[in-house]
Order: structure tokens, then C-alpha cells, then sequence
């Protein structure tokens, strides 16, 4: 199988590489930012064919130079959600995504993609990826809402049955070293328990929810890269999924799993949430999982403690930590 990967040197891409690799594919052309990919930390050790920047893939499907190509896995798009360029968004999150769609549905290629759970807002119309639910949902910020454009283009244009999205819940892992701020709080937690023993939270700003009470789907990148790997292999299996553990858990129970891993005693501080994010946070959100069951993903996720041991083990407080 020939694979064109897009996003190939971030955080999710590069694991998924490396699950590509396992599987014995390593016929990839990675598709990134013009870094160069002999100086990318999270491709090393890594097989793929060639490293393409995004400008140069697009002119190669203009000039239709991938006719060979099987598929196109689509993980390549602005995550920051506290990015404000609406116009920036559009332009890479949404018309990126509809050029390479309508490529490969045009040459009967097969499309996976990246979506995301900022999609469903705040929560209050619930977590399932049923194509006739998405108009309910209301996004929270720029860039959920570049992500709930394009499920609603493919739904519109009635494509949903020709491609397969993921919709990502709360991922963290090894890779995503480079995201900054983006970080996962337990990648960031271990940064701060090394330096200063403790962790910082934001405080709750609902009357609701006490310190440390909001809950997220947290979803190990290892899980998630067996949920895309299965889809490679059921060709006939279609529709945007959500990805996620199905098991929401508080912020506090990923820090307590940190101290644990670590073997250390807890000791949390809480300070002020910033204004500009109080409007567009997420207190709550946990995956349906009903539709990826019926389509027959039947595996496990781990647990919220085994992943965030894992995590912090086998790779953060390691020398080399790339996965």
C-alpha cells in the first residue's frame, strides 16, 4: 500500500508513522512544514519514501503526480485553539482539507482525516457522531469551528460514506514535545513536578464545579493509533468517528496519576483561569463510543493510570523520549 501522510512530523502523525512502520508499510510520502526531515526529532528512526512540503504536495496533485497512491491520511492542520485567524483557519484547516478530499474521491483514493470532539462545543447537546446531529452542535472557538466546517462540507456533499474521520477526544502522548502551550497537561505536569515539585491547574470558574472537577475523555495516542490502524484493513467500513477512551475523568485524577507514576506525593495548586478562555473551555466531555463499536472496533483502551505510566515512563523521563 502506498500512503501519502500529511502532518507526518507532528505529534499524532509521527506515532501514526511509527504504527505504519510496525505494520510493515513504509511506502509514505510524509507531507509537513518545510523543516527538512533529517532535522525533524519525531521521524527518527522512522522509514517513509520521501518528505514533500504542503506547497509542493498540492502542486503535485495538481499535476496529478500521485496516481499510484492508495491513500491519503489527512492529519495535517493548525491545532492551536487559541488561534484567532479565522481567515488563516479557513485557509488551512478547511480548504486544505477540501482540496485533498476532493483529489482523492475524484481518483478513487481512499481518505482518512483528522476531525475533532471542539466540534460538539460545550457538551450540552452530547458527544455522538451521528452525521445528523453535527448543525446542533455550536463550536467554542476558531478553530473547533474550522473543524466542524469541513465534517459539515463532507456531510452536506454526502461524502461521509467514502472517507473515514477521526474525531479526537483528549490525545496525549509521546511527540507532542514541540506543541508548547498545546502540550498535554501531563507532559507540562512533569515539566513542572521536576522543576518545582508541584502542579498548577486552572481554578474553576463555575459555581458548578470545584477545583480540579472538570472532566475530559483523555485518550492515549498509542490507543489511538489502533483505532486508525484498524480502519486501514476494513475498506468497506466508512463515516467520521469519534476517537476517545469513552471514560471521562477529572483533571485531577490525570494529576494524581502523574505523582503516581513518577512516585511522588501530590501536591496541586489552582490559579486563576484567563478571562479570554472562560467563555470557551470545556468542562466535560467523554466519547460515544456506540458507533465505532458497531462498526466492529471491539479493542480495550487503557486505562487513564496505565497510559499516563506509560507515558511517563516509557518515555518522558527517559533521555531519548520520541516514540
Amino acid at each position: 500500500m502506498k500512503i501519502i501522510l500529511t502532518g507526518a512530523a507532528g505529534f499524532i502523525g509521527s506515532c501514526y508513522l511509527r504504527k505504519l512502520n510496525e505494520l510493515g508499510f513504509d511506502n509514505v510520502i510524509l507531507v509537513d512544514l518545510p523543516a527538512g526531515a533529517a532535522g525533524i526529532a519525531n521521524l527518527q528512526g522512522k522509514k517513509f519514501k520521501d518528505y514533500l512540503t504542503r506547497e509542493t504536495a498540492l502542486e503535485g496533485f495538481e499535476k496529478n503526480k500521485f496516481s499510484d497512491i492508495d491513500l491519503i491520511v489527512h492529519l495535517g492542520a493548525c491545532s492551536d485553539t487559541t488561534e484567532m485567524d479565522r481567515a488563516f483557519l479557513k485557509r488551512n484547516n478547511l480548504e486544505y482539507s477540501q482540496t485533498l478530499a476532493r483529489w482523492a474521491l475524484a481518483h478513487g483514493k481512499r481518505f482518512h482525516y483528522a476531525s475533532s470532539a471542539s466540534v460538539y462545543g460545550d457538551g450540552k447537546n452530547g458527544y455522538r457522531d451521528d452525521d445528523r446531529e453535527l448543525a446542533r452542535f455550536k463550536p467554542l472557538n476558531p478553530y473547533a469551528e474550522s473543524k466542524h466546517a469541513f465534517d459539515s462540507w463532507l456531510i452536506e456533499q454526502k461524502l461521509t460514506d467514502q472517507v473515514v474521520g477521526f474525531r479526537y477526544f483528549n490525545v496525549f502522548g509521546p511527540n507532542e514535545y514541540h506543541k508548547g502551550e498545546m502540550r498535554s497537561m501531563v507532559c507540562k505536569a512533569v515539566d513542572q513536578i521536576k522543576k518545582d515539585g508541584a502542579v498548577r491547574l486552572f481554578a474553576t470558574s463555575r459555581p458548578d464545579y470545584a477545583d480540579g472537577s472538570e472532566e475530559r475523555d483523555f485518550v492515549y495516542v498509542k490507543d489511538v493509533n489502533e483505532v486508525m490502524a484498524y480502519f486501514l484493513e476494513q475498506t468497506d467500513k466508512n463515516g467520521i468517528f469519534n476517537v476517545g477512551s469513552g471514560r471521562a475523568r477529572t483533571f485531577k485524577d490525570l494529576m494524581l496519576a502523574v505523582f503516581a507514576a513518577l512516585g511522588k506525593q501530590p501536591e496541586i495548586t489552582f490559579f486563576p483561569m484567563p478571562e479570554k478562555l472562560r467563555g470557551q473551555y470545556q468542562y466535560y466531555t467523554e466519547a460515544d463510543l456506540s458507533k465505532l463499536r458497531s462498526a466492529g472496533y471491539k479493542k480495550d483502551f487503557q486505562s487513564l493510570e496505565d497510559s499516563v505510566a506509560d507515558y511517563v515512563r516509557s518515555h518522558l523521563i527517559r533521555p531519548n523520549p520520541i516514540f
